[in-house]
C-alpha cells in the first residue's frame, strides 16, 4: 500500500525582523510545502481550497509544483488555481511533463513500479535540498489527497517546533498517516497504542516510528542535514529494506536520532486510503464522497473555491430504487436542513423535504381537533413525565408520512430525520440491504439507524448477511417502510392512545418490555428488521457540543390541559445518550460491528 501521490508543491516563508515603535516583532518562520500529485483531478479542487484557507501568511509561502504521467485534468486544475493565487504567495515554481499516461514498467496507474518509486524519491529529495538552499525553517510534505479542514494546521505545526511532526488525519476506516510499530523488515505493525491515538483515547504529540502524507520537518535542527529519501545517502551498511520513500525517510530520521511525532491535539483534517494495485478509480471517488460527508457533518458544508467548481461534476441523484425518500425537518431549523441537503448533494440522493410538525405550535385545542388521546398511564421511562410537545410533533410528522404513503400508494419509502450522519459507502450498503430484503420478503420496516436497548442477541434474518430481527430499540433516525407496514401502523389508530413514535414502533413489532402499554395495542404484527451494521448514526449525543433535542427539551403536556416547561432531569438518562449495552453484549452480539466501524464511530463522536 502506497500512501503518497505524485506532484511537488513547495512553500517557502522568509523570516525577517521588523521594528515598530521600539518593539521588535518577528515574522512567521519560513515554511516549505512539498506535494507530489498524479491523477488527482477529483481531490485537487478541495485540496487547493483548504490549502488556500490556511491562516498562515501567504507572502511567507513559496509554491513549487511538479506533475507527470497524468490521465486526467490534474495539470489544468493546477494551472487554473495558480492563475488566481500566484500573486498572494512569495513565489511559485510549477513544472510538469505531458508525457505518456503510464511509465514503461507500470501495469496500471495505481501500480508502484521501481521507476515510479525512483521518480518520487528523486522529486522529494530535490524538494528537501531546495528547502535547505532557500533557508527554509520548515518543510511540509503534503499529499494531494489530504484535506486540511482546520485552517490553523500549518500555524499549529510550526508552533509545536518539533523536529518532525505530522497532524493526525482521519480516513473512512482505521487508516491514518502514522505507524506506531514497525517490523524488523521495515513494514507496518499494528499496536494497541495506534488505536488509542487514533480514537483520541489520549491526546497530544507522541513519538512514533513513521509519519507520512502530511509531514512537517524542522530544518533548523542540526541533525536534519542527515535526513534523506535516497537510500544512497544513508549510513553505509545500515539499511537493507525496500526502495520506498517514506520508509527510507523514517529510517534516516532513526539513524540520525531525530524523533518523529504524531499530533492529535487538534482535529486537523482527512486523508484518503491509497488505492491498491488494480483498484478502480471509482473506489477513490467513493472514498472522497465518504470524506466529504464527514466534513459536512463536522463543518456543515464543503469548502470549494468558486473558480474550481467547474472541475467538480455534479453527482446525479436518484432514490436508490425505492418509491420515495422523505427528510423530516422543522422549518425553524434551516441549518440542519442545509446540512442534510449538502449531504444529499454529495451522496446523490433525491430527497423531499417534509416539514415537521412543530411542537411549539401545538396546543390542547389543536390536539383535540386532531383527535389525539394519550395512552393511559404513560410516563417517560427515564423522566417519569408525560409526553412533551416535541415528542407529539415528532410522532405526528412520521404519522403524516405514513398517511401520505397510503394516499399516494408508495410501495417503499425511506424516512430520514435531520440529525443523522451517514456511514461510509452508504448507497452501496443500502443496495445490499435492499437486495436481501426483497429477495427474502415479508418485511414491513427496516431500521437504518437506531439505539438498541435490549441485552439479548439479535438473530440474523435467515438467508441474509446484512439484516437482523430488530429488538427493542429507540430512535427513528432513518428507516425503510413498506406500504403494508404503513397501513399496519395506521390501522391501529395510534393517535387515540399516543406514545412516542420510538415506543410505538417496538410495540407494534411486539418487542417492548412494558406489558401494560403493549396490551392497549391489539394487532402487534409489524415485521421489523434492522440493517447490520447500521447505516446511520446521530450527529450528536446527549452532552456533546451542539446537541439539541427538539423532542426532549420542549414543553410537556400534563393532564391534557396544562402545559409544563420543566422537562430537564440531569440525573436521568436521555434517549439521546449512546447505547449502554454491556460490553459483553457488544462483544458477543451477532451483529457487533467490526474494528473498522467501531473505531470510525468513536473517532467521529469525539470530533
Amino acid at each position: 500500500m502506497k500512501p503518497v501521490s505524485c506532484v511537488g508543491l513547495l512553500v517557502l516563508l522568509v523570516g525577517v525582523l521588523v521594528t515598530v515603535k521600539g518593539s521588535i516583532l518577528f515574522q512567521s518562520p519560513k515554511v516549505l510545502i512539498v506535494s507530489l500529485i498524479r491523477n488527482k483531478e477529483h481531490t485537487l479542487p478541495y485540496f487547493f481550497s483548504y490549502l488556500e484557507d490556511q491562516e498562515y501568511p501567504k507572502d511567507r509561502i513559496s509554491l513549487w509544483f511538479r506533475s507527470d504521467h497524468n490521465e486526467d485534468r490534474s495539470i489544468d486544475i493546477i494551472k487554473a488555481w495558480l492563475k488566481r493565487v500566484t500573486k498572494k504567495y512569495h513565489s511559485v515554481d510549477f513544472g510538469y511533463r505531458s508525457d505518456a499516461a503510464k511509465r514503461y514498467d507500470e501495469k496500471s496507474s495505481t501500480h508502484w513500479s521501481e521507476d515510479r518509486f525512483a521518480d518520487v524519491i528523486r522529486l522529494k529529495q530535490e524538494a528537501l535540498d531546495k528547502g535547505r538552499k532557500m533557508w527554509a525553517d520548515f518543510v511540509l510534505f503534503l499529499d494531494a489527497d489530504v484535506l486540511l479542514t482546520n485552517p490553523n494546521t500549518i500555524a499549529k505545526l510550526v508552533s509545536l517546533n518539533l523536529p518532525i511532526v505530522a497532524p493526525m488525519l482521519l480516513s473512512d476506516g482505521l487508516y491514518s498517516n502514522f505507524w506506531c510499530g514497525m517490523t524488523a523488515d521495515y513494514y507496518y505493525h499494528r499496536t494497541d497504542e495506534y488505536k488509542e491515538i487514533l480514537n483520541y483515547e489520549k491526546t497530544g504529540e507522541f513519538p512514533v516510528p513513521m509519519v507520512h502524507s502530511a509531514v512537517m520537518v524542522n530544518i533548523n535542527v542540526q541533525q536534519s542535514l542527515n535526513l534523506s529519501f535516497d537510500k544512497r545517502r544513508l549510513p553505509p551498511g545500515h539499511y537493507t529494506g525496500p526502495v520506498d520513500d517514506i520508509i527510507i525517510f523514517a529510517m534516516s530520521a532513526n539513524y540520525s536520532s531525530i524523533p518523529m511525532y504524531i499530533s492529535n491535539s487538534a482535529s486537523y483534517g482527512y486523508i484518503l486510503v491509497p488505492l491498491e494495485q488494480g483498484d478502480p478509480l471509482e473506489k477513490d471517488l467513493e472514498q472522497l464522497t465518504n470524506t466529504k460527508v464527514y466534513i459536512i457533518n463536522e463543518h456543515g458544508a464543503i469548502n470549494l473555491k468558486e473558480d474550481l467548481k467547474h472541475f467538480v461534476p455534479k453527482v446525479p441523484k436518484d432514490k436508490m430504487g425505492v418509491s420515495h425518500i422523505y427528510m423530516i425537518n422543522l422549518e425553524r431549523r434551516p441549518e440542519r436542513r442545509n446540512k442534510m441537503f449538502n449531504n444529499f448533494d454529495e451522496l446523490g440522493l433525491d430527497v423531499e423535504f417534509f416539514p415537521a410538525v412543530d411542537g411549539r405550535q401545538l396546543s390542547d385545542d389543536k390536539l383535540r381537533d386532531i383527535g389525539v388521546k394519550f395512552l393511559p398511564g404513560y410516563a417517560d421511562p427515564y423522566h417519569k413525565r408525560p409526553m412533551t410537545m416535541g415528542e407529539i410533533g415528532c410522532f405526528l410528522s412520521h404519522y403524516y408520512i405514513w398517511e401520505k404513503m397510503v394516499a399516494m400508494n408508495q410501495e417503499e419509502v425511506l424516512v430520514l430525520e435531520d440529525d443523522i450522519r451517514f456511514e461510509p459507502y452508504f448507497k452501496r450498503r443500502v443496495a445490499q440491504v435492499l437486495d436481501d430484503a426483497r429477495r427474502i420478503g415479508g418485511w414491513d420496516l427496516i431500521y437504518f439507524g437506531r439505539k438498541r436497548l435490549q441485552e439479548d442477541d439479535e438473530k440474523w434474518v435467515v438467508g441474509s448477511e446484512t439484516l437482523v430481527v430488530a429488538g427493542y430499540s429507540y430512535w427513528t433516525l432513518g428507516y425503510l417502510i413498506s406500504l403494508q407496514g404503513a397501513k399496519k401502523l395506521l390501522e391501529e389508530k395510534p393517535l387515540e392512545k399516543l406514545v412516542p413514535v420510538d415506543e410505538y414502533i417496538p410495540i407494534m413489532f411486539n418487542n417492548h418490555p412494558n406489558e401494560s402499554w403493549v396490551n392497549h395495542f391489539k394487532n402487534r404484527n409489524l415485521v421489523a428488521w434492522s440493517a447490520a451494521p447500521l447505516l446511520l448514526y446521530p450527529t450528536h449525543y446527549t452532552g456533546d457540543d451542539g446537541y439539541i433535542s427538539d423532542t426532549e427539551d420542549s414543553a410537556r403536556i400534563d393532564n391534557f390541559n396544562k402545559v409544563l416547561n420543566d422537562t430537564s432531569d440531569s440525573s436521568a438518562e436521555k434517549k439521546g445518550d449512546k447505547e449502554q449495552l454491556s460490553s459483553k453484549t457488544l462483544m458477543d452480539s451477532t451483529i457487533s460491528r467490526d474494528e473498522h466501524e467501531l473505531s470510525v464511530a468513536n473517532r467521529k463522536s469525539e470530533l
